[in-house]
């Protein structure tokens, strides 16, 4: 009888170590799924030319189960939003309308009040000042977690996502390459706006004439020329 407790008890304690071993196992397959995944997203992130389509097409699946899904689905979520934003601010940055301001076809459409122009000019400066705010944000611990609370997850799950996904999140504050773009683009705005309101504001001295602006007198001219050279 004794023998027989002793081989039911040694069963038992096999079938409870291959249990663990199967949820030991499985939870670093999950781990693995995505540590491989958010690897994937950092390569296609950190690539010469943004693929939009690829990255949201990673961004909106999930490739683990239980809780590390709930992991998954709240760092994507976060990567989600800072991506967002980043494509917002390319759009910005490569719209054909800021630089079709200052043409001449812009002076005959608009002018001479350039109610449009003007409008356009505010709104995109403060977007864009917004987003640049907005883009920094996202390299905070604070907002990285904001995405994983009230989850109702253990602390093992917001460790693992705390010390091995927004650990190694990077904070752009040595490259200066988007805020230098950005600024470009305020000064142009900047730059293109005080020209506008130069011919809004002398609006009964200049008229377009053959594809070319003309104004009344050559102190105009030369204020504007003046106005141009910024820009370069």
């Amino acid at each position: 009888m004794k023998k027989k407790v002793l081989i039911i008890i040694g069963v038992l304690v096999a079938l409870v170590v291959g249990v663990l071993a199967y949820f030991i196992i499985s939870d670093l397959n999950q781990e693995d799924k995505l540590r491989d995944e958010l690897t994937e997203l950092s390569n296609l992130a950190n690539s010469e030319e943004l693929d939009e389509d690829k990255i949201n097409k990673l961004l909106d699946r999930t490739v683990t189960k239980g809780d590390y899904k709930v992991v998954e689905i709240a760092f994507k979520s976060y990567l989600s939003d800072a991506f967002d934003n980043v494509f917002e601010i390319m759009d910005i940055l490569e719209d054909d309308k800021m630089v079709s301001l200052l043409t001449v076809s812009n002076y005959q459409e608009d002018g001479p009040l350039f109610e449009d122009s003007l409008k356009y000019i505010s709104e995109t400066r403060t977007r864009l000042q917004e987003l640049s705010d907005s883009y920094y944000s996202f390299f905070t611990e604070k907002k990285a977690m904001s995405y994983i609370e009230d989850k109702g997850l253990d602390s093992y799950y917001i460790d693992l996502y705390r010390n091995e996904y927004v650990g190694d999140i990077n904070s752009p504050s040595e490259d200066k390459t988007l805020e230098n773009s950005i600024n470009e683009i305020i000064e142009l705005l900047n730059n293109s706006e005080e020209i506008i309101n130069f011919l809004k504001n002398n609006k009964d001295y200049w008229h377009v004439e053959e594809e070319s602006i003309v104004f009344d007198n050559n102190q105009l001219v030369d204020q504007y020329n003046s106005l141009i050279d910024k820009l370069a």
